[in-house]
């Protein structure tokens, strides 16, 4: 049996940043992110590099984040006041893009994550209002009072869960669209999902990886992102992470040939597909 690498969530967290460190080194990279080499650390170099083939699927990692950077923009351009980032993890936009002063930007996620980043972080500056507040979202009467608590805040709020759904069950991200969709200020919420084959492909070759602490992948309905309707939610858009990619010059032949493939709900049902997708409200 293999022996588990990812010995927490939080592990997730430094193997992404480790992906957003690789591509700042690049004379062609697409963000940069100074933040990332120190937020992945001597513990994320040393479990991405026990890590099989992790050089194969790094065009996603680098698209996904190049994708919340681009709609993240996008929506405080348009008028988001706030910016609530459920599980942020190790992401340090905060700090690294360009933001107005006067934006409200609120970090949710377990107290262990957060207070290793805000000692990392201790010294730098953000470009907006930052607010970190620790709690597991898995609680659901502390999610939802925080969730009533800001939306007396601000009444245009973006919310972004980046890499967080897939680790919940549908049951979890049901209750979790509905708790959203329940107060007035959220407005639009961006993520990240994958289709039930490439969830299958995930669970078959990562799943070794995890401890058994380690939540596992749950989340690929076959609606695709028309399962949040029927709790509030509209889609607004859909990107392709496979077709952004191929925009982006970052695939292999191999990928460059399935990206000629149009991206349909069809064809996201019946392939590995993962996308970012942005739902509304109004």
């Amino acid at each position: 049996m293999t022996k588990p690498i990812i010995e927490h969530v939080s592990d997730t967290a430094r193997w992404a940043a480790w992906y957003r460190a690789r591509e700042t080194e690049r004379r062609d990279a697409l963000f940069r992110d100074p933040f990332a080499s120190r937020l992945c650390g001597a513990r994320g170099n040393e479990l991405v590099a026990n890590i099989p083939r992790r050089h194969r699927h790094e065009w996603s990692w680098i698209t996904r984040t190049v994708l919340f950077d681009r709609i993240i923009t996008e929506q405080v351009a348009r008028g988001a006041d706030m910016v609530v980032n459920l599980a942020a993890g190790l992401d340090a936009r905060p700090y690294r893009m360009a933001l107005p002063p006067s934006l409200s930007w609120i970090e949710v996620d377990l107290p262990q994550i957060l207070d290793e980043k805000e000692q990392i972080l201790a010294g730098e500056k953000p470009a907006c209002i930052l607010e970190r507040v620790r709690m597991d979202l898995a609680d659901a009467a502390q999610r939802r009072a925080l969730f009533d608590r800001l939306s007396t805040r601000a009444t245009n709020i973006l919310v972004v869960s980046e890499g967080l759904l897939i680790y919940l069950q549908p049951d979890e991200v049901r209750t979790l669209a509905a708790d959203l969709a329940g107060r007035s200020g959220f407005k639009r919420w961006v993520f990240d999902m994958a289709s039930p084959k490439l969830l299958q492909l995930m669970r078959k070759t990562l799943h070794p990886l995890f401890a058994p602490e380690v939540p596992r992948f749950g989340f690929g309905p076959p609606e695709g992102p028309d399962f949040f309707r029927p709790y509030g939610w509209n889609v607004a858009e859909v990107r392709s992470m496979l077709h952004e990619a191929a925009k982006l010059h970052r695939l292999s032949l191999l990928f460059r040939l399935l990206a000629l493939f149009p991206d349909t709900p069809a064809q996201r049902l019946r392939s590995p597909w993962s996308g970012v997708c942005l739902l509304a409200r109004d």
